[in-house]
């Protein structure tokens, strides 16, 4: 792990906030001159992205059988905001709500989305990818991932996408009642590895939780999330290296 803890969790809040707004860290973007595969040269700060050897997104394939604890998930509070980095749209929750998963307990802190998914199943993407983000007491932290397919309307994300911000940079109090087990599939296996934050400066030392199941979307869902975003906002998979894949 190159970062301790409470470096990780302020990484977690330099990659997601909703400013985005330092100024004075480098910019970056999902294509182009500084796109994913120049994100490790942008700066020194962003050099795991480029020499790291536990990034993420990955394809999941060749897992390894594993008995798996169950996750105990305790999604007791609510979402307070939503808002438009730039990069995704995310909802921040409430204290309070947390999951355990082999004993050690972690505390639900936003949601966020990407489109297409950024981990892959056997090769192939899914429509689009929420990602549940907790911390533990000590800064570690832990992704939840759900998957969406194509299908009947999701009104989990309905309640999101309605007070969803057009303009990178905007926030706004949510008025409706979410909960983030609103989110997850009713079948709750999943795939485990060791990864990475999924942008700069793709800092390592994260537990993934990846859910087995997808859930759906409307095809309409997935395109508003898109349309606002203006671009994918998926990093391409990274090289898998030494990592178990556990199921």
């Amino acid at each position: 792990m190159n970062h301790t803890p409470k470096i990780l969790l302020a990484c977690l809040s330099l990659s997601f906030a909703a400013a985005a707004q330092a100024g004075d860290k480098p910019h970056w973007t999902y294509s182009g001159e500084e796109g994913p595969e120049n994100w490790g040269k942008l700066a020194a700060e962003y050099s795991l992205c480029g020499t790291g050897k536990n990034q993420s997104p990955v394809n999941l394939t060749a897992e390894i059988e594993a008995q798996l604890p169950a996750i105990k998930f305790a999604y007791t509070t609510t979402a307070t905001e939503i808002l438009n980095n730039g990069h995704t749209v995310q909802a921040n929750f409430a204290p309070g709500s947390t999951l355990t998963v082999s004993g050690h307990t972690f505390e639900l802190k936003q949601v966020h989305f990407h489109a297409p998914s950024e981990n892959q199943f056997d090769g192939k993407n899914y429509a689009m990818e929420g990602h549940l983000v907790h911390a533990d007491k000590d800064g570690n932290l832990a992704v939840v991932a759900v998957m969406y397919k194509e299908g009947r309307q999701n009104h989990a994300i309905d309640k999101l996408w309605r007070q969803m911000p057009a303009n990178a940079g905007d926030k706004v109090a949510l008025t409706a009642q979410f909960k983030a087990s609103e989110l997850l599939p009713a079948n709750r296996d999943y795939y485990r590895f060791n990864g990475s934050l999924t942008t700069p400066p793709c800092s390592e030392g994260v537990t993934w939780l990846v859910m087995k199941y997808p859930v759906t979307a409307e095809k309409e869902q997935v395109e508003q999330f898109a349309h606002t975003m203006h671009h994918p906002n998926n990093r391409p998979v990274q090289p898998l290296n030494a990592r178990p894949l556990l199921k």
